[in-house]
Order: C-alpha cells, then structure tokens, then sequence
C-alpha cells in the first residue's frame, strides 16, 4: 500500500466513504466505497462502479439478518483468535459489519 492509496482511502473514509465486505478482486485488498466509486487500498484498482440500490423491505431485511449472522460468526472467530493482527482485523469487519447493521436496522 503506497503513501498516496493510503491517504486518498483515509479522505474517502473521512468524507463518508465505507468499507466493502468485497474483497478486490485483483488482489483480494481492502476496498472503500463512496458515490459508487470502489477503490481497493491495496493496488489502487478500481475494478468497477459500485451502483447503491435502495432495497426493498424484504431484501433490507434479509440482508440485515445476513449481516447479523456474519457479525456472530466474527465474533466467535474473534473470540478463538490468538494472533493480535487477526484479532485486529476481525475488529475491523466487525465495526464495519456494526455500522451497516445500524443502517439497515434504521431503514
């Protein structure tokens, strides 16, 4: 990750950008997402425009009990996890997995 890819993410995330659960495709790096645009912090590909679709109040909800599922599945990894770098990681899809729980929950 180059000084530049690290400080255009950290812009993105400061100006409402989030984390995707999606791994980039090219490298399987980080990506971060706002206005549609991805951009993976590790190769500083683009692969391709991200469209945010309102979804309907049934596919909110299905969602939302997937994203539930996944955060308690961190969680036990988490809790299992010995190497502090994993666990580090872990807390940081989890937060993301937080915040999007949130969003959906409020819809």
């Amino acid at each position: 990750m180059t000084k530049d890819l690290t400080k255009k993410a950290i812009e993105m995330l400061l100006s409402g950008a989030t984390l995707l659960a999606e791994p980039c495709p090219y490298c399987k790096g980080v990506r971060v997402i706002k206005d549609g645009n991805a951009l993976c912090i590790d190769c500083g590909k683009e692969p391709k425009q991200e469209t945010e679709n309102i979804p309907t109040k049934h596919e909110s909800t299905s969602t939302l009990k997937i994203m539930q599922n996944k955060l308690e599945k961190l969680s036990k990894q988490l809790e299992k996890e010995e190497d502090p770098a994993k666990q580090q990681e872990l807390i940081k899809t989890i937060d993301s997995l937080i915040s999007v729980i949130d969003k959906l929950s409020k819809k």
